[in-house]
Parts: C-alpha cells; structure tokens; sequence
C-alpha cells in the first residue's frame, strides 16, 4: 500500500483510506469487525470516522471495540461539530462543547489519542479563533496529534490558516470534502487554496454514492439495498442525464484500456494533488480488496487530458 504525507505534515496516511460512517447502522458493530480487519489485512492505515457516525457514536464505539492492539498501527481519524443530541446543546466548535467531545470519543474509541481531529464542518456561532485555540490545548495535551477541517469554503479555510499563523496556533494539516469526476466543484476555489497553505485533500464520496462504482445502468433496476436504492435525495442528485451522459463514457474509456470504471474513479482522485488518501466506505470485507485494487492504475497525462474532456 503507498503511504503519502497528509499535506506538508509529517503523518503519512495510506493512498485509500477507510470510510467507517457505516458502522453502528448499515453495518453493526458486530459485521463491522470483518470490515476492520479486512481493512488492516490490506494494508489501510487510514480509519475515517465522526462522534456523529452510527447513530451518534456507534462507529466510533465499533472501532474501539475490534481494533485492539493494532491501534497503534493506524492513523486514527475523528470529526466533532455537527448535532450529537436533539436539544442542539452538543453541537459546534466552542471551547465548552469541545472539550466534552473529545473526552467522549476518546471514551467510545478506546483510546488515549486522536491522531487526526477535524472541524465537521463551520459554527457560525463561534469564532474560528476560539475553535483554534481549543485545538491546539488538544494537540498539546497530547490527546490530539493533527487537526483538520471538514466542509469549509476555500475562503474560510484561508482565514483559519491565517488565524492561526497570527496567533501562534496549530493549524489544518488537511481538508475533507466532497470530490469525484462527477463533482469538480473544489477545482475552482478550494484545490488552489489547499495547495498554498500545504493542507492535504480528503475526498469523501469518491464514487459519487455509487454511481461511479459500475452497478448501476441508465435505464435498469437499483441493486437491492444500495445506497441510491434507498437515498431519494441522492437519487435527485446524482442521477441526472447529464450524469449518466458523463458516466458512460467514462464506463467506455475505462473498459477499452482493461479496466472497470470502479479503478478509473479511484486512480483518477489519487492522481489529483493534493490529494493524500481517497476515503471510502465498505459494508462487506471484500470490498476493501475491491477499493485497494481500484487505485493501482497509474494514469499518464494524455489519459488524464482525455478525462477531463470527458467529466469536467
């Protein structure tokens, strides 16, 4: 498995990554041990999970309950920020609500370290300073190695970075957004920005709930208990013509070279700088093999060009 740097810093993380929102609800804890292991098995070091994940906390209680001694071995990645309870108390990035998120995923993990600990996404209601200065007691506490940021407009993220050299603060090492051939949106503002400040890039939905795995046709039934089976809002989303437009010619592309269009969507983001690991999720271990082969098919610039041509 290659290992990259996670942006200018000094963690390496594997080229695919785990995407663990699954476990605690597609996925029990108990099938999520197959994943996990599967997972290590493979040779992925990196494990994405959120407090919120698995009906808030589930998936974070599944990773502390079937990683073991084999802990030490990973880079350990959580998220804090959005709603963990109805009364919209345990939510944000003020110092108050952190403080208690961090303990609690410790606690659910099992651990005594959060290798990389990111912002969910922006609190509004909190200055980005107060959010900073939080995180940085973490990192020097020793309860949290790395930070990083999740869902930030490139204009934001810049500020935090700036706040955070201004104040003498530990700062993002990565951002993990959404970014696939079907979604190039963090191309125009984001990408640059990550590149300038030396931030790492996490992309999340790397097949574009699935649309991008090679199961699902234009015109033909939804497998039984896909993600778009179920997902009525992603359905609207992704399933548009000029999706389906998009995705049979890279279907094309892919299988003319040898390859599936699973390998194509893969290899593509790990071709993009500065992405340093691309996340995904599994329900079933033998989808790990799957993701780990799918990012293997190095791309030349003239296929690159022609991919471009044919997504953006």
């Amino acid at each position: 498995m290659e290992l990259r740097n996670l942006g200018r810093s000094g963690l390496q993380v594997s080229v695919v990554g785990l995407g663990c929102n699954n476990f605690g609800g597609r996925t029990s804890i108990e099938d999520s041990r197959g994943v996990i292991h599967a997972a290590l098995d493979h040779g992925i070091t990196l494990f994405d999970t959120a407090d919120i994940y698995g009906n808030r906390g589930g998936s974070e209680e599944a990773l502390g309950r079937w990683l073991g001694t084999r802990r030490k071995d990973i880079v350990l990645a959580s998220k804090f920020g959005m709603a963990m309870d109805d009364e919209g108390h345990k939510i944000g990035g003020s110092r108050r609500y952190m403080m208690q998120a961090v303990e609690d995923s410790l606690r659910r993990l099992k651990t005594d370290w959060i290798d990389l600990y990111q912002f969910h996404r922006p609190d509004p209601a909190t200055p980005i300073e107060e959010t900073l200065r939080a995180l940085d007691d973490l990192v020097r506490q020793g309860k949290v190695r790395y930070i990083g940021c999740s869902n930030m407009p490139a204009w934001q993220l810049v500020d935090a970075q700036w706040q955070a050299q201004m104040h003498n603060l530990t700062g993002f090492v990565s951002a993990q957004d959404e970014y696939s051939l079907l979604h190039r949106a963090p191309e125009k503002d984001l990408l640059p920005a990550l590149k300038d400040k030396g931030l790492g890039l996490l992309p999340y939905y790397p097949l574009a709930s699935g649309l991008l795995s090679g199961k699902y046709r234009r015109d033909g039934a939804l497998p039984e208990g896909a993600r778009l089976q179920k997902d009525a809002r992603s359905r609207d989303r992704y399933m548009t013509a000029e999706n389906w437009t998009r995705v049979e010619k890279l279907e094309q592309f892919a299988r003319e070279r040898g390859h599936h269009l699973l390998e194509l969507a893969f290899s593509w983001l790990a071709a993009q700088a500065p992405v340093a690991s691309v996340i995904a999720g599994a329900t079933r271990p033998e989808q790990i093999a799957a993701n780990v082969a799918a990012a293997q098919w190095k791309l030349g610039k003239d296929e690159l060009a022609q991919i471009d041509s044919l997504s953006a």
